[in-house]
C-alpha cells in the first residue's frame, strides 16, 4: 500500500527542474492519516512544552529558526483544499512570515498574584481553547518570559498533528537542540537495546528446540487473534466502564489543563534493578497503582469509609479500563537525521504511521504494592508477544482506502471513546540540552483535541514521569520509600486532562 511506503519530504526546488516538476514536488497530496487528523472530531495538535533556565531571547530564536525548522517543507507549507480532486488537500510551498509563528505576550510580571506557575497553565489552557490558522503553516511557538517554580521562561511549541506523528514531531525538536557543554553536537538519544530472549527453550537441543520454536509461534498467533477481535469489538459496541475518569461525548471538543510533575529516574531504575524489570514495567505499575487509589477514594465519596485495603475498598468489582496505546511503527528516524536535513536539505523519512494498542489496567487495591508492578509486566509481556499493533494499523489503512476518510474517522473515535485515557512515554536525550542557546529545564511533550480527557505521558532523563509516589512502608534494596501527600498529589496529577 501507498501509505506503509516511506513517506519522504518534497525535495527542495532547483533552477534545473522544470517547472511542472517543482510544481509537483511542492504540491505533494496529504497522506491518508495527515487528512484523518483535519476530520471535527480528531483535530488533534501536539503541545511541547519547553522549561528554560534562561530568559528567552525571540529574536534569537527567529534568526535560528530561519536555517533549520523552516528549512522542513512541512514547516515552511500550506495545506490546501483542491476542489478539483473532490476535496484532496495538498502541501504548497510558502513564504513563512515568523511574526505570525512567533508569538510574545507582555506579562506585567509583578501582577501576576505571585502565582506565575499558574498563570502559565492558564496560558496554556487557553491555546487548547483554539485552533491552528489554516491560512498559514500549522505551528506557532509561544514564548513565555514568565519566571516560575522550575524555569525561568517557558516556551510553548504547538503544532499540527497532521505535520507527523509524536515521534517525528519531538525528534525534529530535539534536532533544534544542542549539547550545552559541546554546543555543536546534538544530543544523544539511547538507542533500543534488544531483550534477550529469557528462556531456555532455545538453547535446547533437539527435538524441544523446534517444539518450542513451534509453541512460541502458536502464542504469537492466538494473541494477535484474540487482541484484533477485541479491537473490532471495542470498535462496534465493547466500552469501558464509567468511571469519573472517563471522558464524555464531546470531550475532544473541550478545553485541557496540562500537569507536570518531574522524579528522580535514579527511584525507577532501583526499582527495575531490584525486581529485574524494565522502565516501562515500573512506570505502569505506578500508573497502575495510582490510578486504583485515586478511584478507590472517589468511589467512596459520600458514603461510608470501607478503608484501603485489597479486601475492603470502595471500588466496584470488574472495572474495565483500558488504555490506547498509540505504536509508532516506523524505524526511529534519528535526531541526527533530522538535523541533517535541515542542515544539509539531505532528505528524512517522516509521516503519521501509528497502530493502536489496547492495554488494559487491573484497577484493583494491593496490600503489597510491588504487586502493582508485577501485574503490569505480566500484561507488557502479553501485549509484546502480539501483532496488535502493526494489524490495528492495517485495518485503519484499509477502511480509509476503501470506505474513505469519514468511515477511517469514526473507527479511530470510536476506539479512543470506547477506552479511558492513552498511556505513552518517550526517552530523552543523555545530556544537558539548549534550545537555540537557551538551556532547558525540561521537556513536556503532550497534545490536545482527541476524545479522552486523561492522557498519561512520561519523558524519561529529561521530563516526566505523572505519579511522583513510590511505595509506602515497603523496603526495596534496602531502600524504604515514603509516601508523602499522596491523595493531594492524585487529585494534581492523575488527572492529566481533566476537563475544566
Amino acid at each position: 500500500m501507498e501509505s506503509i511506503r516511506w513517506r519522504k519530504p518534497s525535495l527542495k526546488p532547483i533552477q534545473t527542474k522544470p517547472k511542472l516538476a517543482m510544481e509537483a514536488a511542492e504540491e505533494e497530496l496529504l497522506s491518508p492519516s495527515a487528512r484523518l487528523f483535519h476530520e471535527p472530531n480528531f483535530n488533534v495538535h501536539v503541545i511541547a512544552i519547553m522549561g528554560s533556565k534562561s530568559r528567552i531571547n525571540p529574536q534569537v530564536i527567529k534568526e535560528k529558526l530561519v536555517h533549520t525548522l523552516l528549512k522542513h517543507p512541512r514547516f515552511s507549507s500550506l495545506q490546501v483544499v483542491d476542489e478539483k480532486k473532490n476535496g484532496e488537500m495538498k502541501w504548497v510551498r510558502t513564504m513563512v512570515d515568523l511574526d505570525k509563528h512567533i508569538v510574545v505576550p507582555q506579562v506585567d510580571e509583578q501582577n501576576l498574584q505571585g502565582s506565575p506557575d499558574k498563570f502559565v497553565e492558564n496560558y496554556i489552557q487557553n491555546l487548547s481553547k483554539t485552533t491552528l490558522d489554516k491560512s498559514k503553516p500549522l505551528w506557532d511557538l509561544h514564548l513565555l518570559n514568565v519566571k516560575t517554580s522550575d524555569a525561568e521562561a517557558v516556551a510553548v511549541f504547538r503544532i499540527h498533528h497532521s505535520l507527523g506523528d509524536g515521534t517525528s514531531l519531538i525528534s525534529l525538536l530535539l534536532a533544534c537542540t544542542r549539547q550545552t557543554a559541546h554546543p555543536d553536537k546534538i544530543p544523544t538519544i539511547p538507542g533500543n537495546k534488544k531483550m534477550p530472549i529469557n528462556s531456555s527453550e532455545y538453547t535446547t537441543k533437539g527435538l524441544w528446540q523446534y517444539f518450542a520454536k513451534v509453541w512460541s509461534f502458536m502464542r504469537l498467533f492466538w494473541n494477535t487473534i484474540v487482541d484484533v477481535l477485541m479491537f473490532m469489538a471495542t470498535t462496534m459496541f465493547l466500552k469501558d466502564t464509567s468511571t469519573p475518569i472517563k471522558g464524555k461525548p464531546g470531550s475532544e471538543f473541550n478545553p485541557r489543563r496540562f500537569v507536570y510533575r518531574t522524579v528522580s529516574l535514579d527511584d525507577l531504575k532501583l526499582v527495575k534493578n531490584a525486581l529485574n524489570m524494565t522502565i516501562n514495567d515500573v512506570a505502569l505499575g505506578v500508573t497502575q497503582a495510582g490510578l486504583s487509589v485515586y478511584l478507590n477514594r472517589r468511589f467512596g465519596e459520600g458514603r461510608k469509609n470501607k478503608g484501603v485495603t485489597e479486601k475492603n475498598n470502595n471500588l466496584p468489582k470488574n472495572i474495565r479500563l483500558r488504555s490506547t496505546l498509540l505504536v509508532n511503527l516506523r524505524p526511529s528516524t534519528g535526531i541526527q537525521a533530522l538535523a541533517d536535513m535541515m542542515e544539509k536539505d539531505t532528505e528524512a523519512k517522516w509521516g503519521n504511521w501509528i497502530g493502536f494498542v489496547l492495554l488494559p489496567f487491573k484497577i484493583a487495591l494491593r496490600d503489597d504494592p510491588l504487586d502493582y508492578i508485577r501485574e503490569a509486566k505480566a500484561t507488557i509481556d502479553r501485549k509484546k508477544n502480539s501483532l496488535e499493533a502493526i494489524y490495528t494499523f492495517s485495518i485503519s489503512e484499509l477502511a480509509l482506502r476503501f470506505f474513505g476518510i469519514k468511515t477511517s474517522s469514526s473507527i479511530s473515535h470510536r476506539i479512543i471513546t470506547n477506552t479511558t485515557m492513552c498511556f505513552s512515554n518517550l526517552v530523552g536525550p543523555q545530556e544537558e540540552i539548549g534550545f537555540y542557546g537557551h538551556p532547558m529545564a525540561y521537556l513536556a511533550p503532550s497534545s490536545y483535541g482527541q476524545p479522552h480527557v486523561s492522557i498519561t505521558h512520561t519523558n524519561f532523563k529529561l521530563l516526566l514521569s505523572l505519579f511522583g509516589f513510590m511505595f509506602h512502608k515497603q523496603t526495596v534494596s534496602g531502600k524504604v520509600f515514603s509516601l508523602q501527600n499522596f491523595t493531594n498529589f492524585l487529585d494534581q496529577v492523575v488527572l492529566i486532562y481533566w476537563v475544566i
